[in-house]
This record gives C-alpha cells, sequence and structure tokens, in this order.
C-alpha cells in the first residue's frame, strides 16, 4: 500500500494570496536550486497564474502530518504535481502526486 506524502504552501499572503486557491485544485511544485535563501527550496505555482508560495521548510511552519521541502526534494527531478486537499488560513494542504 502505497503512504500518501501532504505537503504545506506557505508564504502565500507574498504572493496571490489564498482566496483562489480551493482543494481540488492541481498545483505545480518546482525545485528553486539558484534560492539564494534555502537550498531545498521548492516553489508552488498555478499553471497560468505562476507561483503562488513554497512548499514549507521549517520547523515552524510545516504542520503535523505534512513532510518539509528538505524530506521530498530529492524524491523528485524538476517538478512534481499535487492536489490542494485543505485550505486553512494561510496555507495550503496539498497532497502529492506520484
Amino acid at each position: 500500500m502505497e503512504q500518501l506524502t501532504y505537503i504545506a504552501i506557505t508564504g502565500m499572503q507574498h504572493h496571490l494570496g489564498t482566496g483562489f486557491v480551493k482543494p481540488g485544485q492541481v498545483i505545480v511544485l518546482r525545485k528553486e536550486p539558484d534560492n539564494a535563501f534555502d537550498q531545498e527550496a521548492i516553489k508552488a505555482e498555478v499553471t497560468a497564474l505562476g507561483q503562488i508560495g513554497y512548499v514549507a521548510n521549517s520547523p515552524h511552519t510545516v504542520p503535523k502530518g505534512c513532510k518539509s521541502a528538505g524530506r521530498i526534494y530529492d524524491t523528485f527531478e524538476e517538478h512534481l504535481s499535487g492536489v490542494v486537499r485543505f485550505v486553512l488560513k494561510d496555507t495550503a494542504i496539498v497532497e502529492c502526486q506520484r
């Protein structure tokens, strides 16, 4: 039985906000190797809108039950898709699609 992987998208308030993010929406996770602040940064994008935030990568921002960007960074090449399952105040919980 395959174990599901969940991640949290944070920092959306610095991009487009959370008002448009809905359960069932497809999100593309794309590595950002040139990020000056986090060498395991993974940005979250919505096709036609662009970047909406980042995969949480800090013990302060990764909710219980979710994996950090550092935990999933080496599990895919350049990008990975996921589906929004929940939207909380300023965070979206995404189920990664393998």
